[in-house]
């Protein structure tokens, strides 16, 4: 078993993204997971990413407070334990419409597949 406490969590800047903070809560470290790394995301009133794609999946676990996914002109939103995949390729933008913070898990393969040495 790989233990990492939320206290030890690691932030980290996702590229176009806004008004959010990261933390990086298992991923890229010795005994950490092997093909994927989860990060927890607080998105503020007003924050988001995109609009754009990635050439691996992710997945999307909003905890509390609600997040627009919007994708081929429609928008869909997730309120607390709704869940959604954004396939490869598939170009996305989300956006916090509300006036709460957006807490949300992200699952996301490591570019490669495989954890870096």
């Amino acid at each position: 078993m790989h233990l990492k406490r939320f206290a030890d969590a690691t932030p980290y800047d996702a590229p176009n993204h806004w008004g959010v903070a990261g933390l990086r809560l298992q991923g890229f470290e010795d005994g950490g997971p092997e093909n994927q790394w989860i990060g927890f995301s607080k998105f503020l009133p007003g924050g988001g990413a995109g609009p754009d794609s990635t050439p691996f999946e992710k997945v999307y676990v909003v905890l509390s407070g609600e997040m627009t996914v919007e994708v081929n002109g429609t928008e869909t939103v997730l309120g607390p334990m709704d869940s959604c995949t954004i396939p490869p390729g598939e170009m996305r933008r989300i956006e916090n419409k509300t006036h709460d913070v957006c807490k949300m898990l992200v699952v996301i393969p490591y570019p490669d597949g495989k954890r870096p040495e």
